[in-house]
């Protein structure tokens, strides 16, 4: 490890629940580099489909994922192309799946890849979504692919009314339709320390605003933060919940 690199140390946490439906769809992970330190991959997959459809493509989604990880080079490959792969790869595994399966499975995905050089590159499809915070202020967060994100877009609705729009769970891109799946990436070029990286999906994001989000993530180690936020989002869907899924990665000083 360099000199610059020393000041620092990757903590991480991922929180799960089923909410209040019959079955657990969603799936997470945080995959540390196998061979290299302070590099990490964080999945996110909120599986749609059938009783066990929508768990198998977002297990299919985090199996890509592994694969794809323990391959990777960092410092010689390029990340954002591992992302494009996790998508592309995911997307045509679940529509093979779906061949032999009951209903068409399918599933959104929101991902990203710290490199040791603390740069940070992210990737999502549907409104599963990845926040970068710099201690509780929100620097970027990633644009639902969805009906109701473009009437926001076109002015038509507030992000508010978004919130209980009818048709807010409408995806216009996901992993295992017919269309091919959306390459939305993000980059930053370097992770400050006391910055904090969430994916989760929407039945968590759903019950939370930015500055809480912001907040909760700053204030609480990511252990404890995923305990609060899987918590409080429990409490305010009032027996009404989604699954909810959550990746946590925050840059912390070292001895903090």
């Amino acid at each position: 490890m360099s000199a610059s690199q020393q000041s620092y140390r990757l903590m991480a946490a991922t929180g799960q629940h089923r909410g209040d439906r019959q079955y657990q769809q969603d799936q997470v992970e945080v995959i540390a580099h196998p061979r290299v330190a302070g590099c990490a991959l964080a999945v996110v997959a909120d599986g749609m489909g059938g009783k066990s459809g929508g768990r198998k493509a977002a297990d299919q989604v985090i199996l890509t994922a592994r694969q794809l990880f323990e391959r990777f080079v960092p410092n010689r490959e390029d990340p954002a192309q591992l992302l494009k792969q996790l998508v592309l790869d995911s997307h045509l595994m679940i529509k093979l799946t779906a061949i032999t399966a009951e209903e068409e499975p399918h599933s959104t995905v929101a991902a990203f890849l710290l490199s040791p050089t603390r740069e940070c590159d992210i990737i999502h499809a549907g409104d599963s979504r990845v926040y970068h915070f710099r201690g509780s202020d929100l620097v970027s967060r990633t644009t639902d692919h969805s009906y109701v994100q473009r009437l926001v877009e076109d002015g038509e609705l507030t992000e508010e009314e978004a919130h209980s729009h009818p048709q807010s769970n409408l995806l216009t891109g996901c992993l295992g339709t017919h269309q091919d799946p959306p390459l939305t990436l993000h980059h930053t070029d370097r992770l400050e320390v006391g910055d904090s990286v969430l994916a989760c999906s929407d039945g968590l994001w759903h019950y939370f605003s930015n500055k809480e989000l912001g907040a909760i993530v700053q204030a609480l180690a990511p252990r404890e933060a995923s305990e609060m936020l899987v918590t409080k989002a429990r409490q305010r869907a009032r027996g009404g919940g989604d699954n909810l899924s959550l990746a946590l990665i925050r840059v912390d000083p070292i001895g903090h």
